[in-house]
């Protein structure tokens, strides 16, 4: 959350939305404004419609603010454009031009828009393990734009907004028609995104096979994606409740469709996995949270720049986006916080009452001090949902937690004080001493273990997991004398 990016709680109820780790493929149409980037660009565009090229050209500059910008690093992009320029040449349309932004987001991610807009983050780029897993990823998305399902998705998008406004007129129960809207945009839109992404799928792993790399890059990244989507959330990524409904299908089922196609060209010994090259591109990049952004460390925030920090109970789950830090508890409570302006000149009561919360029970404000700055309590009751409130003020800014639950009991009052009351404004010493996280290459030693190579990790509690994930090391498997493998560690 940057200082520019302090944005306008609305309404406290959308609170309730659940956290989700963005591990697959989207067409995102977004809003906003950022100057576009050069990327890979054979000669010959006149494979591409011009409408296609015109969605794409007006869709670039939104998703890249979208996703926190774009990730400089010259010799990262010398190896995706090599890598790009490879599998264009070997697609089925090897001139169709491309493309490819490199997003500075930590989130698991990439997707095409139409018109040859391709898209990865850099959390992704920092997951894959050698080039035929990245090439895995940016060959399904090619095959993506080839058939033009981005463009198919904007259509069924356009489709959809057309059947709501009929329904409008003809059903006359509100909540019938909205729930009958919702559930027939879920279930088509859902199935005309799993049967997109697994014919990607397969298109990918044919081009990256004929580029000369592995085929079975594609089921093994995957298996890394829910490995690692696990980690962060909690949850198995074939957790049918999860899954159900998904844009996207269940990893397992993926993974097999992916190990069948691959089997069509050889073993799992055929094609190049190049992982040397790949390490050493992706050593020193950045990991995790921009420092702009501030750096989720366990169950704490901390804001270098802003000079804030807050912890919450053990078993909420911290996700940092762009716009506000949201965190989610098993029982699912809801966190958010955030900064707003507001004029030093207006009491924080004032601003609090100012409308913007939805059912506020005026009873319930109070004033204190955390941590030696003015704040203001609340609480609040809407659409079956009970907020607490904390408005904290640190010279001119003001800062903004907001809890939610449909269950409120005293672990969930405990929870609420417990984090409002941790909230610590930092010296520039202490500051300065939070550093952004980077992928290290280190060579492993005669002696070393998985374990004890896991406890030079930095940024997080579950050193030894996160190691095997980022590695692809399986449980009981044991490193070999001389192999590269990633560290997390802080920036010197």
């Amino acid at each position: 959350m940057s200082k520019q990016r302090l944005t306008r709680l609305r309404n406290a109820a959308i609170l309730g939305a659940t956290l989700m780790l963005l591990a697959g493929c989207k067409s995102v149409l977004t809003s906003g404004n950022e100057p576009s980037i050069s990327g890979v660009a054979p000669a010959n565009s006149s494979a591409i419609d011009a409408v296609e090229r015109e969605i794409g050209r007006k869709e670039h500059p939104k998703i890249v603010k979208a996703y926190g910008g774009v990730y400089s690093n010259p010799r990262l992009e010398v190896m995706v454009a090599k890598l790009v320029g490879r599998l264009v040449a070997a697609s089925t349309e090897p001139n169709r031009p491309y493309r490819v932004t490199i997003l500075n987001s930590p989130t698991v991610n990439a997707f095409a828009l139409p018109g040859g807009y391709l898209y990865v983050t850099r959390g992704l780029i920092a997951l894959a393990n050698d080039k035929s897993e990245l090439a895995a990823v940016l060959a399904h998305e090619m095959a993506h734009v080839t058939a033009r399902h981005a463009l198919e998705r904007a259509r069924a998008r356009r489709d959809t907004e057309l059947t709501a406004k009929v329904m409008d007129n003809m059903v006359g129960d509100d909540n019938a028609r909205k729930a009958s809207i919702k559930t027939r945009n879920l279930v088509t839109l859902a199935s005309f995104s799993q049967v997109q992404e697994l014919e990607a799928d397969k298109q990918g792993i044919e081009t990256a096979f004929r580029a000369g790399l592995d085929p079975f890059a594609a089921s093994r990244f995957l298996s890394t994606m829910g490995q690692y989507a696990e980690f962060l959330t909690g949850r198995a990524d074939n957790d049918p409740k999860a899954n159900f409904l998904s844009s996207h299908p269940t990893t397992p089922q993926r993974i097999q469709t992916a190990i069948f196609t691959a089997r069509r060209y050889g073993g799992p010994s055929v094609g190049a996995r190049e992982r040397e090259d790949y390490l050493e591109a992706i050593d020193g990049m950045l990991f995790g949270d921009a420092p702009d952004e501030g750096f989720v460390r366990g169950n704490s925030y901390i804001h270098p720049h802003l000079r804030i920090r807050f912890s919450l109970p053990t078993g909420y789950r911290l996700e940092n986006t762009t716009k506000a830090v949201l965190a989610v508890a098993p029982d699912g409570t809801a966190m958010r916080f955030d900064g707003v302006s507001v004029s030093p000149d207006v009491p924080l009561t004032s601003y609090l009452t100012s409308g913007w919360v939805t059912g506020l029970l005026t009873g319930s404000i109070r004033e204190q001090m955390i941590d030696g700055q003015p704040a203001v309590l609340a609480a609040a009751k809407a659409k079956g949902w009970t907020f607490r409130i904390a408005i904290i003020r640190v010279q001119s800014a003001t800062y903004r937690f907001v809890f939610a639950t449909t269950n409120p009991n005293s672990a969930y009052e405990s929870a609420v004080a417990e984090t409002v009351n941790s909230f610590r404004t930092l010296s520039f010493q202490q500051a300065q001493s939070y550093k952004p996280l980077t992928i290290n290459i280190v060579t492993a030693g005669g002696g070393d273990s998985p374990q004890r190579v896991a406890e030079r990790m930095e940024g997080t509690e579950n050193k030894l997991r996160l190691f095997r994930i980022l590695n692809d090391i399986d449980s009981g498997a044991r490193l070999k004398r001389g192999q590269q493998i990633k560290v997390i560690r802080s920036l010197n």
